[in-house]
């Protein structure tokens, strides 16, 4: 059955594979992504080259009025969003004694009112049909920490407590919350750090790097029908790393 599914952050990295594995599934995908038009054209493109069906949905998931009057709308005139996937996120790397407020506020907002921007507008349709999936892309960082990301393991963090609640919310309406946590993963993110490729690996008990296809490919499971008894859980996708 075809489902229409938001991704945020989807024009690269995790969002862009997620994108194209949905819209492989069958899926309707609604690319959305902030400044970078030619990486989201590239993305829809492909998509409809194999056959699915795209749109670009251009806003910022962390200005509020922006993003929930860009959902609203779209709700309005093509229906029910069904899967929403909480994909993007940024980092602003400093030690927490240097950190400047507005890195520590820009993270937090992406992530968490992202969070709360993108998904509220659409709950009201998933409730209406009793069926809908979200899925919230963390990091193991949420889970353990990383020294220099205060504010950005805040932010993954606080999305966990989010997809906990709101799973216990919506859970016997058929609605299932569930987050991702990925760790190194071969992103532009990953790529921030400046750390070599070999020390990471180091770190992996599987010895390399992660895909976002790999990542793309347990957000498919999630919000698929299989999920029927799966929600409030965070699955690590990280190589072995505990």
């Amino acid at each position: 059955m075809q489902r229409q599914a938001l991704i945020t952050g989807a024009s690269r990295g995790i969002g862009r594979a997620t994108a194209v594995k949905l819209a492989a599934a069958g899926h309707r995908v609604l690319l959305n992504y902030r400044t970078r038009d030619d990486l989201a054209m590239e993305v829809a493109e492909r998509i409809k080259e194999q056959g699915g069906q795209a749109e670009l949905l251009p806003f910022d998931v962390a200005e509020y009025k922006q993003a929930a009057t860009v959902v609203k709308q779209y709700i309005k005139t093509h229906g029910a969003i069904d899967i929403v996937v909480n994909n993007a996120g940024i980092t602003k790397d400093q030690l927490f004694g240097a950190m400047k407020y507005e890195d520590w506020d820009r993270v937090i907002r992406v992530a968490l009112d992202g969070f709360y921007s993108v998904t509220k507008p659409c709950i009201h349709g998933m409730l209406k049909q009793n069926w809908g999936r979200i899925v919230n892309v963390a990091s193991m960082a949420a889970l353990f920490g990383n020294a220099g990301q205060v504010n950005y393991s805040a932010a993954k963090a606080g999305l966990i407590g989010a997809t906990r609640a709101l799973s216990r919310e919506l859970c016997k309406r058929g609605i299932l919350v569930n987050a991702v946590a990925p760790g190194f993963i071969d992103t532009d993110i990953l790529a921030a750090l400046k750390v070599p490729h070999e020390d990471l690996e180091k770190l992996i008990p599987m010895g390399r790097l992660g895909l976002p296809a790999e990542v793309a490919k347990v957000i498919a499971f999630l919000v698929s029908e299989d999920t029927s008894y799966l929600t409030g859980q965070v699955i690590g996708v990280n190589g072995g790393m505990l």
